[in-house]
C-alpha cells in the first residue's frame, strides 16, 4: 500500500438537524471536532499525515507518526481530525490556538511542542485497509470497519461517537460546545466516499452580534472592499478588533468604499491613513495593514464560535443597524456555552 491519498470528502452546511427519513438507509450523526481536517496514511513502513489544503502535516506532529507506526495493527487510511485538548478550569476542551501553534518551521520548537500540547486523531472513516480501497462501500459498511480496525488501538487514536437518533444529536449541538466542538455533521448511511464532493452535511452554530466597523481591507483585486473588520467594546471600555466580514460581490466592494468614506481616518495633510493588522503564523509574508475608519457604524454580523475574546471564523454580514451606537457594542453581548469537558465527549458510547 503506498501514500497515495484522495482527497478528503467534505460537507455542506445545512440550517438544522436533518430528518433521517428522507434519506435512503438514513443517517449517522457525529460531533464535529474543530481541528485539522487529516487523512491518516501507515503503509506498514511510514506514516504519512494530509491535510485538506496543499500543505501535510506529517513534520507538525511527529508524536502521531511515532505512535501510529506503532499501534495500527495493519496498514490504512484513516479520515479524521487532528485535535489538540487542554486542561482549562478543571475541564479539558479543545483549544484552537494551541493547536495551530504546532504549526512551526522550527524543528526544535516542533519537538517541544508535540511534548507540551501533545495532540490525538479522532478517527471518523475509513478509506483503505490494507491493499483494499473502501471508496465505494457504503459509509456504514466503512464505520463497522473502522470499529473493528481499532478496537483495541489506545491514544493518541480516538473514535468518535455516532448516534441515528437526531433528537440526541441535537443535544450534542448544544452540550459539546462546551468542549470546544464545531456542530454536528450527519452523513448517510448508505453513501459512497467521494473525495472532494460535499456528500456530507454540517450542522453549526449561528448567532448574531452588533459590532463597529473599525476598518478595511483593499481587496486583493486592489479595487473595493476586500474585508470589513470589525470591534467589540471591553469591559475595560477598550474597543478591540474581534474579526472580520468578507465575501462582498464585486459590485458591493465597490460600493462599500464610497459608503464608507466619511468614516476613513486621515492624517492632518488629508491623507489615507493606515494602520498595521495582526499577524498569526498564518498570515505570515501576507500584506495585513488596513484602513482605519472612525468607530460610529455598527452592523449586525451572523457567527458561530468563540474564540477567546475573538470571533473563531469569519463573520458574515447580516445588515446595517442604525439603531444602535457604537458604545452599545459590547463584549457581553455574546453568548458563551456551557463549559464541558472533552474526555466526556471522547469517552461515551460509540454507539447511541
Amino acid at each position: 500500500m503506498s501514500h497515495d491519498l484522495p482527497a478528503p470528502m467534505l460537507a455542506k452546511s445545512v440550517p438544522t438537524i436533518p430528518d433521517p427519513a428522507k434519506y435512503p438507509g438514513g443517517l449517522s450523526f457525529e460531533p464535529k471536532w474543530d481541528g485539522f481536517r487529516v487523512l491518516a496514511s501507515w503503509d506498514g513502513s511510514s506514516v504519512e499525515l494530509g491535510s485538506r489544503g496543499a500543505k501535510p502535516l506529517t513534520r507538525y506532529f511527529p508524536e502521531l507518526t511515532a505512535a501510529l507506526a506503532e499501534i495500527l495493527p495493519r496498514p490504512c487510511v484513516i479520515d479524521g481530525e487532528i485535535v489538540v485538548p487542554v486542561q482549562a478550569d478543571g475541564r479539558r476542551r479543545l483549544d484552537w490556538e494551541a493547536l495551530s501553534a504546532r504549526i512551526h518551521p522550527a524543528a526544535s520548537r516542533v519537538t517541544l511542542l508535540a511534548a507540551e500540547t501533545p495532540a490525538l486523531i479522532i478517527a471518523f472513516d475509513l478509506v483503505r485497509e490494507g491493499d483494499e480501497d473502501l471508496l465505494a462501500h457504503p459509509f456504514h459498511e466503512r464505520r463497522a470497519r473502522l470499529e473493528r480496525l481499532l478496537a483495541d488501538v489506545p491514544a493518541p487514536i480516538r473514535l468518535t461517537r455516532t448516534t441515528t437518533d437526531p433528537a440526541l444529536a441535537s443535544t450534542w449541538l448544544e452540550r459539546f460546545e462546551g468542549a470546544g466542538l464545531d456542530g454536528v455533521v450527519a452523513k448517510p448511511r448508505d453513501a459512497v466516499y467521494e473525495p472532494g464532493k460535499r456528500t456530507m452535511l454540517k450542522i453549526k452554530h449561528a448567532r448574531t452580534a452588533d459590532v463597529v466597523a473599525i476598518g478595511y481591507r483593499v481587496h486583493k483585486s486592489g479595487t473595493g472592499v476586500g474585508s470589513l473588520l470589525v470591534g467589540l467594546f471591553g469591559a475595560d471600555g477598550v474597543l478591540r478588533q474581534v474579526g472580520g466580514v468578507s465575501a462582498f460581490t464585486d459590485v458591493r466592494r465597490r460600493e462599500l468604499v464610497t459608503e464608507l468614506e466619511p468614516l476613513v481616518e486621515r492624517d492632518a495633510d488629508g491623507s489615507v491613513a493606515t494602520a498595521a493588522g495582526e499577524r498569526s503564523r498564518f498570515s505570515a509574508g501576507r500584506d495585513t495593514t488596513f484602513v482605519p475608519l472612525r468607530p460610529e457604524r455598527v452592523l449586525e454580523v451572523r457567527y458561530d464560535q468563540l474564540e477567546g475574546a475573538r470571533f473563531r471564523h469569519t463573520v458574515q454580514f447580516e445588515r446595517w443597524r442604525p439603531d444602535r451606537t457604537p458604545d452599545s457594542c459590547r463584549l457581553e453581548q455574546l453568548e458563551r456555552p456551557v463549559a464541558y469537558d472533552v474526555d466526556d465527549v471522547l469517552d461515551g458510547p460509540r454507539h447511541e
